[in-house]
């Protein structure tokens, strides 16, 4: 079992919903992020998300945790669109 597969059972078993769900995601990506050996890279979350413990998740925290897994899988240029975006409608509503 990888570490990925063992933090989803245990976020399985948490009883945990809302914001209490989202801080055990939290710590269990943490978790899963230091427990990988070497850099954990886009890819790897993606190849993350396509196991059957992602895909199977049930509880609010895990799949909390696999949204957090998800975000790290977006490449980097799409978050930065978003701010360009809104820099351009600043720079509009100010002119």
């Amino acid at each position: 079992m990888t570490d990925f597969d063992r933090i989803i059972d245990a976020l399985e078993e948490s009883p945990a919903e809302g914001a209490q769900a989202m801080a055990a995601a939290r710590l269990g990506f943490l978790e899963w992020v230091f427990a990988t050996p070497g850099p954990l890279t886009a890819r790897m979350a993606r190849d993350a998300l396509d196991t059957q413990a992602a895909r199977d998740a049930q509880s609010p925290a895990a799949r909390a945790f696999v949204g957090c897994v998800r975000e790290a899988g977006t490449p980097a240029r799409a978050c930065y669109a978003g701010r360009r975006a809104a820099r351009a409608k600043r720079a509009q509503w100010l002119n």
